[in-house]
């Protein structure tokens, strides 16, 4: 199976059954497929902001969640995550479309991280956006470390950066009645576990 990459647009035509013609009537390059699905990752980020208000989910489950979601369809292919790193380097036109898609992303992020701290779920100290920053850092460094291997460890190397971005996110004051910070044992997989897995995929490679 080819890469990304290596695939052409007479490959994607043929394997959808369209013309070119059809093709770059809605792509101008191969590359902006990718924007494509950047605008798929987003709305299922605008998902998870409508759906937040409606939600009794604590938020660091909520959010644990949401990383997981993010992340489900580039761990069934890694060659995505390559092939983002490689357009946003290599097309200017793909890295402006990409550069607003992470202004939209960190705009909600931002919504969901202040709905935490307006539950008291989430430490107030420090500006929504900066929090908002950092667990969108936590999820893409996370992927692109992760490609480097494409095998089966990403969710547990999800929940191994949650646990420890949690850490610094949860409220400060653990006898306020509002913190409700994850309890350890029932997270689906523990640091430990996780890391182990992770030192496991690492050693193989």
């Amino acid at each position: 199976m080819k890469g990304f990459a290596d695939t052409t647009v007479e490959d994607i035509t043929e394997a959808a059954d369209v013309g070119k013609g059809t093709f770059f009537n809605y792509f101008p390059s191969k590359d902006h497929l990718l924007v494509a699905f950047s605008d798929m990752q987003i709305a299922k980020l605008q998902a998870a902001v409508d759906r937040v208000a409606e939600s009794r989910e604590p938020m660091p489950a909520f959010l644990r969640t949401l990383g997981v979601k993010m992340t489900a369809e580039p761990a069934r292919n890694p060659s995505i995550v390559r092939a983002l790193l490689q357009a946003n380097l290599s097309s200017s036109a793909v890295r402006e479309i990409m550069r607003e898609n992470h202004k939209r992303s960190h705009g909600l992020l931002t919504r969901l991280v202040q709905t935490g701290q307006d539950r008291r779920e989430i430490r107030s100290d420090l500006p929504a956006a900066e929090i908002a920053h950092v667990f969108r850092q936590m999820v893409f460094g996370t992927l692109l470390m992760w490609s480097v291997y494409g095998d089966s460890s990403l969710p547990a190397r999800i929940h191994a950066a949650f646990d420890l971005l949690w850490n610094g996110l949860a409220p400060r004051n653990t006898s306020d009645p509002g913190n409700t910070a994850e309890p350890r044992n029932t997270t689906e997989c523990n640091t430990a576990e996780a890391a182990s897995v992770i030192h496991t995929s690492v050693g193989e490679s």
